[in-house]
């Protein structure tokens, strides 16, 4: 199992939607978060990407001299930027950060935000685009060679990289789209299919649906999932945390941001919409499974919620199902980066991007008593 955290680059605080609580995502909130998930152990770091978020590219490429093993997964936008250049990108920063690069294949579901960035593609046309774009991409790193391709959507002529990757072929591809569209180009080209944080049984029928396609194409994903956590030492603390997250939320909020929703295209955004369907008296939607964070946050809308050895099996119920690397978040997301790593890593069979002796520091053993003596564990 190997466990992210993600860089609130779109900002973050002690609450949701509010200002109250709020504090600055500037850069030296966000490479004290990057610090912290390195030496904790975390694998790697997810970096958003749209309008409301600070470059995920520039991000990324100012967080890896200050981190040692952390990895990356940063986005490439199908229709936003050339294949060629975003392929030259790739291979820059993954040679530049060690091979520390994972790639996240992002099209877009909100069409006022596309139009804004000039892409005016409906629903599948994006998708048809995006299947083009990842064609072009693969070939440029994969094979190092000059790229002809004509296409709908796409035109490249004599299309070349020089410097190859570090990783090969190339940086893992990411992936989430729930729409047979998008699940038909990650049956093509990507190797970790991710679902946004629905119940189980919702994501063993996802899970279902992409390994038979994948295997019609002769090809094996891996699997991952993006959802946040309210872990704490008691299920009473934790769903008390929940309920805090949301205290400043009102019906207009939660009406204003639904509205936004339900302009998207996105079939997973819809899911994720459709699990609470604007309503905050029904939030837990499966055990330990709760919704209120999608009531105004777009994308990723569920969380865990539970002390700690309940969050841990319920995370093992999602691997049981196929799920490798699970995505997770916290507000604020430095605090909680600590506090999910002290509380569910001894629970969890995660693959810790260090070793435990590598600490630079003397043993986390807490504070001495009495300046003489190591407390018990």
């Amino acid at each position: 199992m190997e466990v992210f955290w993600f860089i609130p680059t779109h900002g973050d605080g002690r609450y949701l939607g509010t200002g109250r609580g709020a504090r600055a995502v500037n850069y030296a909130y966000c490479r004290q978060i990057a610090e912290a998930v390195d030496e904790l152990g975390y694998s790697g770091v997810l970096l958003p990407t749209g309008k409301s978020c600070e470059d995920a590219w520039i991000v990324a490429s100012t967080l890896v001299p200050t981190t040692k093993r952390l990895k990356f997964l940063v986005a490439v936008r199908p229709g936003l930027v050339s294949p060629t250049l975003a392929a030259r990108m790739t291979a820059t920063l993954d040679r530049f950060s060690e091979g520390r690069l994972l790639i996240n294949v992002v099209t877009g579901g909100d069409p006022v935000e596309n139009a804004g960035d000039g892409l005016f593609l409906p629903h599948d046309a994006r998708y048809a685009l995006t299947d083009e774009f990842l064609s072009i991409w693969r070939n440029l790193l994969s094979r190092g060679e000059r790229v002809e391709f004509k296409g709908e959507h796409l035109h490249i002529e004599g299309g070349e990289v020089l410097y190859n990757t570090l990783q090969k072929p190339y940086p893992p591809l990411y992936f989430g789209g729930s729409s047979s569209a998008a699940m038909q180009v990650a049956a093509d080209h990507v190797d970790v299919y991710l679902t946004w944080g629905e119940p189980p049984a919702q994501v063993e029928e996802k899970i279902s649906s992409m390994r038979k396609l994948a295997k019609a194409k002769g090809r094996e994903l891996k699997f991952g999932i993006r959802m946040h956590v309210v872990v704490r030492e008691t299920s009473e603390e934790a769903w008390q945390a929940a309920d805090e997250l949301i205290q400043f939320v009102d019906d207009d909020t939660i009406a204003s941001a639904q509205k936004v929703f339900a302009r998207m295209d996105s079939v997973g955004q819809q899911r994720m919409s459709e699990l609470h369907k604007g309503d905050r008296s029904s939030l837990e939607i499966n055990p330990n499974l709760w919704a209120g964070v999608g009531l105004v946050r777009g994308g990723a809308g569920t969380a865990l919620v539970g002390d700690a050895k309940t969050v841990a099996a319920r995370m093992k119920e999602y691997a049981d199902l196929g799920i490798e690397t699970f995505i997770l978040s916290g507000y604020p997301h430095l605090e909680e980066a600590y506090r999910t790593a002290e509380l569910l890593f001894p629970l969890l069979p995660v693959e810790l991007n260090r070793k435990a002796d590598e600490r630079s520091y003397i043993s986390p053993f807490g504070e001495m008593i009495a300046n003489d003596r190591i407390p018990a564990k």
